[in-house]
């Protein structure tokens, strides 16, 4: 369930049937029935957007701007399964809907004139935002909010402009990062077809997902998380520690103005590019601020486990002497990124609170941290902004953390730390393994320096430019395709091996050494030459 204020949104209390004006209503059969009871789920929806400020009498229209051209593989794949699916049901009087993860209409198809006409008028087109924030509770803005399938039949509405619709969206996810893209949505007049659209648009949705990871060269989705919540008594065993501390000035500074923030008592929110030590820069900082505190790591939960995961960890805010880490909250459903922020908000006001956030290995990073001293916690999101207001309102210092190729000095550093850890003793780089990596720019961050290091070293005891990973070499990031891939993996594998020549690697590869200039200056190859 939940949790809710004593008073009621005051869409609660309209009568969806006469309360809208009659001109942005459609007069379609169905209109009129009784309307059901309403849900908490949908009772939170109808708050936020009360909150936000959405009239009740009718969409304002936020217009995004005309979609371009769309390349993204979930825009091509999820054209692809619409198309075809209105191919079947271009006599019916459904819509079918691409929306991306802000819940702008990307594409729209329907064979009925009369309801096309219908959703220009309260700005359901393409361009247009619809997610809750701007329009109210609706089938794709529910969705998208709360990351799970929704349904939202006329009355449920919550402008009442829209109480002539219903509207059923699946979220889609991207099958290898686990990553938010958009949503499938399908809106009709009638309210009868409410289970067989909810049913068409998960069939969409999933075959979205199947047909993304075919085309994501052999790629593998991502587990989904189960929420753990790690509890962590000893202090050598904290998340941060076994980290580097001796980085570079940037690093340090981060840390040191973290580290002044918590000891303070205010709330710190660690905010850079995913992968780039966030979290690991907060567990330092909350190590130096309060070195007796036993930390707990809330791992993000797969949707349907939010509560189950807000029940394990958030009794122990607001207690002494404990640090909690609440990873990703910007991934969280709307309702659950605020009972977070009641959570938080709640511990901040007990006299003996003392609360921070952090999270486990380097390797593990993806989020912002807020931690605080008297706050109820440390939460983790990509941005400051991606925060859940209730959260964002608690904020006392925000910290930038550098990416990694902002701090080219660090990368040889973390890698032999790495190499360290997973092997329990120190390993050699080439002259050319480190003119690699220092090379490179690191789009991945700390995450993908670790992933691409632990990879080599289980390889080889001296790790060498052949040993790592053909994009390394590459400046270039311009998705190749399978044949591109296969290709450039081959020539760098001819141009890293021991001793080889460029005259060996032509007769190797087939290949003209022309040939092999000219691909090098395609895929923007650096390869180490000593």
């Amino acid at each position: 369930m939940v949790p809710m204020d004593d008073g009621l949104p005051e869409r609660a209390g309209m009568d969806s049937a006469s309360g809208a004006p009659s001109a942005a209503r459609p007069t379609e059969p169905g209109a009129g029935l009784a309307a059901a009871p309403v849900t908490d789920r949908l009772l939170a929806s109808w708050r936020r957007s009360e909150d936000y400020g959405v009239p009740l009498d009718s969409v304002r229209p936020v217009f995004a701007g005309a979609p371009e051209a769309q390349d993204s593989l979930f825009f091509q794949c999820g054209h692809e399964v619409l198309t075809s699916l209105h191919r079947t049901l271009a006599d019916e009087p459904i819509s079918l809907m691409l929306t991306d993860a802000d819940g702008v209409v990307l594409g729209r198809l329907s064979g009925d004139t009369s309801l096309l006409r219908a959703l220009d008028a309260v700005h359901l087109a393409p361009g247009f935002a619809f997610s809750e924030r701007e329009a109210g509770t609706n089938g794709l803005g529910l969705a998208l909010a709360d990351r799970v399938p929704a349904l939202v039949r006329a009355e449920e509405h919550y402008s009442l402009s829209l109480c002539g619709y219903t509207c059923a969206a699946v979220p889609v996810l991207d099958p290898t990062t686990g990553r938010l893209e958009g949503s499938v949505n399908i809106t009709t007049w009638s309210r009868d077809r409410g289970d067989l659209l909810l049913a068409l648009a998960q069939s969409a949705a999933s075959t979205t997902t199947a047909l993304m990871l075919a085309r994501s060269r052999g790629l593998h989705p991502r587990a989904a998380p189960r929420g753990e919540v790690y509890r962590v008594e000893a202090a050598q065993l904290e998340p941060g520690s076994g980290t580097l501390h001796d980085l570079s000035p940037a690093w340090r500074e981060a840390v040191d103005e973290a580290a002044r923030a918590l000891a303070a008592g205010r709330l710190v929110a660690a905010v850079g590019e995913p992968g780039s030590g966030r979290a690991t820069l907060l567990a330092q900082a909350l190590r130096a601020a309060r070195p007796r505190d036993r930390i707990l790591s809330a791992g993000l939960p797969a949707p349907q486990d939010v509560a189950a995961w807000l029940s394990l960890w958030t009794p122990e805010v607001g207690k002494p002497s404990t640090s909690v880490i609440a990873c990703d909250v910007d991934e969280l459903p709307a309702w659950a990124g605020d009972e977070v922020g009641h959570v938080l908000g709640r511990a901040a006001r007990l006299p003996d609170a003392a609360v921070d956030v952090t999270t486990a290995e380097v390797s593990e990073v993806t989020e912002v941290c807020v931690a605080g001293h008297g706050a109820s916690g440390a939460v983790t999101a990509r941005d400051f902004d991606g925060i859940p207001p209730a959260v964002r309102a608690l904020v006392g210092t925000v910290v930038a953390v550098p990416a990694l190729r902002e701090r080219p000095s660090d990368v040889l550093a973390l890698a032999a730390h790495v190499a360290r850890r997973v092997r329990g003793r120190d390993i050699a780089f080439t002259a050319a393994a480190q003119r690699a990596l220092t090379d490179h720019d690191w789009p991945g961050n700390v995450e993908q320096l670790v992933h691409v290091v632990r990879q080599a070293v289980t390889r080889t005891d001296v790790v060498d430019a052949r040993h790592l990973p053909s994009e390394v070499l590459s400046g270039s990031h311009r998705r190749l395709t399978r044949i591109e891939a296969f290709e450039r993996e081959e020539i760098v594998r001819a141009l890293t091996r021991p001793g080889a020549t460029m005259k060996e690697a032509a007769r190797d590869l087939g290949m003209s050494r022309s040939t092999i200039y000219r691909k090098i200056a395609q895929y923007d190859l650096h390869v180490p030459r000593l």
